[in-house]
């Protein structure tokens, strides 16, 4: 149903726009520019766009891996702005889908995460007071992230989930109608995911090992630490041909393509292993082929199954 499906994005083509408006899609408006291109093609096509703005906040989510508000930021538009173009947009024949609030993203604290979307809500209220019309839906965004490294915590969902239940039970009026959502993309398939590489090569350079693979960034940018990482730590990640073997060495694994970004794992204990054996990383179910620059130095994608 494509009444269910909204698009989002700071940097939406005109053909995107057509596309998503022709059938129904939900944009989530990003700026005022992007909105008089909606109602442009809208008219053209004798078809009322279905818009929500995207609010970039005042405030983050405390702790994320990723800020997406707070500040000057290229998502959405700017809070003390979104009243007055949501009025321009609604009189101009827009249909009113309501807003769409992302803070931020791999978070684990549910104290922040609880104040994150405390903030949400009552920010939604005040804009679809001062908007003067309610909101359809109000998307909460997400942020709830998974254990990665050492030392992680999983998110408290149980205490997310009570604290959010208080809240929608005591609702302000003018959100009392709309359809609430948060997004749980990385929480529901991050941990779901297993990436396999074969090593192609053993090799010793000034006494340290190196595992070299046929994988590598191309196919896992997050697990090489090159995608929002300050400082590069090793996913979860094992011999998969040797997995119930003791650690007895140290190794690096690295990938195939010519550049010292394309890691796996530095330092890692490991069972010996050699050509042939597969390496696994774990929690590869987010951000892997469809954030990685599948097309680097030529080697191409990696196969995706689903067990």
């Amino acid at each position: 149903d494509p009444a269910r499906i909204s698009f989002a994005g700071p940097g939406k083509r005109d053909d995107e726009l057509e596309a998503a408006i022709a059938t129904g899609v939900t944009l989530n408006c990003e700026s005022a520019g992007e909105g008089a291109r909606a109602l442009a093609i809208g008219q053209r096509l004798g078809k009322p766009p279905r818009i929500a703005i995207r609010v970039n906040p005042s405030f983050e989510l405390k702790g994320s891996g990723m800020k997406m508000g707070g500040g000057a930021k290229p998502f959405g538009v700017d809070a003390d702005k979104v009243p007055d173009l949501a009025r321009h947009l609604i009189a101009e024949g827009a249909e009113w889908r309501g807003l769409h609030i992302f803070t931020g993203s791999q978070a684990l604290s549910a104290d922040a995460i609880i104040e994150a979307q405390s903030n949400v809500m009552e920010l939604a209220a005040n804009l679809a007071d001062a908007i003067g019309q309610g909101l359809p839906k109000l998307n909460m965004g997400g942020g709830f992230g998974i254990p990665y490294f050492p030392g992680d915590q999983a998110v408290d969902l149980a205490r997310v989930g009570v604290a959010l239940a208080e809240r929608v039970a005591n609702l302000p009026p003018v959100l009392e109608d709309s359809e609430l959502c948060v997004e749980l993309g990385r929480y529901l398939v991050g941990e779901a995911g297993v990436y396999l590489t074969r090593v192609i090569d053993r090799k010793e350079s000034h006494g340290t090992i190196y595992l070299v693979t046929d994988g590598g960034l191309h196919h896992q940018l997050a697990a090489s630490g090159n995608f929002g990482t300050v400082v590069r730590r090793n996913y979860p990640s094992a011999i998969a041909t040797r997995y119930k073997a003791e650690p007895t060495e140290e190794v690096n694994i690295v990938g195939c393509l010519c550049t010292p970004l394309d890691r796996l794992a530095d330092a890692a204990a490991m069972p010996r292993a050699g050509v042939g054996d597969l390496v696994a990383v774990f929690c590869a179910g987010a951000y892997g082929a469809s954030a990685s620059p599948v097309n680097f130095l030529g080697h191409g994608p990696a196969a995706e199954l689903l067990v």
